[in-house]
């Protein structure tokens, strides 16, 4: 049975098989449930931690005191 994956930008659940994978130079892969999310993370370079209709939203990072 295929996994729900989660977006790397906003944070929600999403079908297998929807969606868009992002592979960087680095070998690191993101998820990206929607053309927004992706806009919003590869092109603006917007923080998600900054917008509200995301899910970390007001969250801080998880090294920080």
């Amino acid at each position: 049975m295929p996994k729900a994956r989660k977006c790397s930008f906003c944070g929600n659940d999403f079908p297998s098989g929807t969606g868009m994978m992002y592979v960087k130079n680095d070998g690191s892969v993101l998820w990206f449930d929607s053309s927004k999310c992706k806009k919003s993370s590869l092109k603006f370079g917007r923080d998600a931690r900054k917008l509200k209709w995301t899910e970390y939203y007001g969250k801080e990072e998880k090294g920080k005191a």
